[in-house]
């Protein structure tokens, strides 16, 4: 069992009440970690520790900054045993999505290492003699980056990895479900040599996050938020921060399309749908939700699905046979095995899966969907493939606009000048010709639009997230003035 304090400046401490919370194995409902549970208290003693400590750090040499960032990518890729044995415990998740978490979070820290002396500024003409103009780009100060529990150290990760190449202090609010995978991310970066209070933990137990995270938004010194989780509670820390005017950066909820024109090569379509669907349960804001097929190769599309679904085992993380984990917890399937019993209801056919055992969901195809149904409508987040079909280019177009969300998309097809005309048309942050839904790499601009958030991760974008802004002006004469 794991306990897990909080970390805030050089102290790892039980939260000032004293107070502590139990999360359990998704699969066995054993007791996995026993952590801290933070009220508003410990809240502003992490923002104080972070507002101590950013005057040194940001100013550091962008050289020495890049130095320790690289140093914990290679902390952390080292770590990937130990994340790996805590990821299954605290969330059922599998081996390969495990170690392709570990991978693509050091990765993430290697390209904020490069981004240090990226952040740049310009000269602006001005129309005052003498007078040079600049714009440059600071530090903003103390970043809390909230972070969920289905891709925990990627997404534990891009919430730390580019405010500090920035300059910027931080806190991580850990996710109730993972608290034990948050806090090793911290422990990799401080063993690299970052100073006490640069990173902070914070855990709340199930229940209280809000009153943790507005204490959080609400310190002075914090000036940045950035949150990924479900649209519902995006919209919570959105309004949060809006009443004391922070900036927010959001990558909430998705109903990912794929869609597979007439002439797609069907192998590779099925292939990526199978791969959108089911990797990590679907429990990915970029999981394919809906797959929109032209009605002239559907029949076979479905078929060669369900031999592909049928052909993968989900069971528990490690098992002999099983390439895929399981279920958060037992209520998620079986609100997922309810969507299916909707859809099934109301005229939709289950080709493949959808048994439930426990926490365990086996990967299922559902045809036939239509806008009557929730499978259709409402984020699913879980290992279903829904078929959608449709007559006409122009049809697949309005199906996968026929949403609230707008992170992910894609579009396979053999003509890929037909496909990039058809992937312009769709309202998403993210669009993939002949590839998955779910991608991801540290230097893209990664994020949603509509209901799916605003504002975007990853490499040069996210410099602007986490970074002000600033006129400064140079005059070597003095300026005239009317008096």
């Amino acid at each position: 069992m794991f306990n897990v304090p909080l970390m805030i400046g050089e102290r790892d401490t039980s939260a000032a009440s004293g107070a502590v919370f139990e999360r359990r194995d998704p699969v066995l409902g054993q007791v996995v970690s026993t952590a801290a549970a933070a009220g508003p208290q410990d809240a502003r003693d992490a923002a104080n520790a972070a507002a101590a400590a950013f005057p040194a750090w940001a100013g550091l040499r962008p050289t020495e900054r890049r130095a320790l960032l690289n140093r914990a990518a290679e902390g952390l890729q080292a770590s990937s045993a130990e994340f790996t044995r805590t990821m299954a415990l605290e969330t059922g998740a599998s081996p390969m999505w495990a170690a392709f978490n570990c991978k693509l979070a050091a990765a993430m820290l290697r390209e904020a290492a490069a981004m240090v002396t990226q952040i740049t500024g310009e000269i602006i003409p001005s129309d005052e003699p003498g007078r040079t103009a600049m714009a440059v780009r600071q530090p903003a100060g103390v970043c809390l980056g909230i972070a969920p529990w289905n891709a925990p150290v990627i997404l534990g990760v891009r919430a730390l990895a580019m405010p500090l190449a920035c300059g910027n202090t931080v806190i991580l609010k850990s996710a109730e479900m993972c608290p034990m995978t948050h806090w090793l991310i911290a422990s990799v970066l401080r063993d690299a040599g970052l100073p006490p209070g640069v990173v902070n933990v914070i855990s709340n137990a199930p229940g209280e996050a809000k009153t943790v995270v507005d204490a959080l938004i609400a310190h002075p010194a914090v000036r940045r938020v950035s949150f990924t989780g479900s649209t519902r509670i995006g919209r919570l820390v959105a309004q949060s921060c809006a009443q004391h005017l922070k900036p927010v950066l959001l990558e909430l909820g998705g109903k990912a399309p794929l869609i597979v024109l007439d002439d797609a090569d069907l192998d590779d379509a099925v292939r990526a749908a199978a791969f959108g669907a089911y990797m990590n349960q679907g429990q990915i804001c970029m999981s394919t939700e809906r797959l929109v097929v032209d009605h002239r190769v559907a029949d076979e599309f479905v078929a060669r699905l369900a031999e592909r679904a049928r052909s993968l085992r989900a069971g528990v993380p490690g098992a002999e046979g099983c390439v895929l984990g399981t279920m958060i917890g037992r209520d998620a399937a079986q609100r997922v095995r309810g969507m299916i019993d909707d859809a099934l209801h109301k005229g939709a056919r289950l080709v493949a899966g959808g048994e439930v055992e426990g926490t365990i969901m086996q990967p299922a195809v559902v045809d036939q969907v239509t806008p009557a149904m929730q499978l259709y409508r409402d984020e699913c987040f879980g290992p279903v493939a829904a078929v959608v079909r449709v007559g006409s280019p122009e049809e697949a177009v309005s199906v996968a606009n026929d949403t609230e969300y707008g992170l992910a998309a894609a579009v396979f097809g053999r003509d890929v000048l037909r496909a990039l005309g058809v992937a312009r048309q769709i309202d998403s942050g993210i669009c993939h010709i002949n590839a998955p839904t779910v991608a991801d790499e540290p230097q893209m601009p990664f994020g949603g639009v509509r209901g799916s958030g605003h504002g975007r991760f990853g490499g040069k974008a996210a410099i602007d997230e986490f970074t002000e802004l600033r006129w400064i002006t140079l005059s070597s004469t003095a300026p005239h003035l009317p008096f």
